[in-house]
């Protein structure tokens, strides 16, 4: 009995450091592609001449994932024309994908990117989308940078953990 005990402690102590690698891998993955579309929905501002509902629209066709979906009904609501705000419609649509592993930090620049797009000229929302895209790039280079160590350590912590209670424990 203790050692079935001592196996279910150490295989799941071993499966949270798993589980905290995966996170990470998958913050990355998702601000790449996040990133990806913020140069979309650039190219469709700047060169598609288009209303932000359509450039909204194309770029989520184009980038599809969780954020296109956004992307998408973002621009759905835009086009319902009911007098809600763009920055409304933008951060209930990001909250909308609080399920995705991003920390707080991310989900405030998101949020922020709403505020900010939509009512200015298109120099001033340039600015803007190559602000958020810098940013972008500053935390996907940290998470680059750091993915390998940060994914051992992750492991190597649960499986060391699952042991030490293991022992403590028996």
């Amino acid at each position: 009995m203790k050692a079935a005990g001592a196996l279910c402690i150490c295989l799941g102590a071993a499966g949270l450091g798993w589980q905290l690698a995966f996170v990470w891998k998958q913050r990355l993955d998702l601000l790449v592609a996040l990133r990806q579309l913020i140069y979309y929905l650039k190219g469709e501002i700047l060169y598609g001449h288009g209303t932000l509902a359509e450039a909204l629209s194309q770029s989520g066709r184009k980038g599809g994932g969780p954020f296109g979906e956004m992307f998408q009904r973002a621009a759905e609501r835009l086009n319902l024309r009911d007098g809600t705000l763009f920055s409304r419609i933008w951060k209930e649509e990001a909250e909308g994908l609080a399920y995705l592993p991003l920390v707080p930090e991310d989900w405030e620049q998101l949020k922020g990117l709403g505020e900010s797009l939509g009512y200015l000229d298109l120099e001033m929302q340039e600015r803007t989308l190559l602000l958020y895209i810098e940013q972008l790039d500053e935390t996907i280079g940290y998470l680059k940078e750091h993915k390998r160590e940060k994914c051992r350590l992750y492991m190597s912590l649960g499986i060391m953990g699952g042991l030490f209670l293991t022992i403590a424990f028996l």
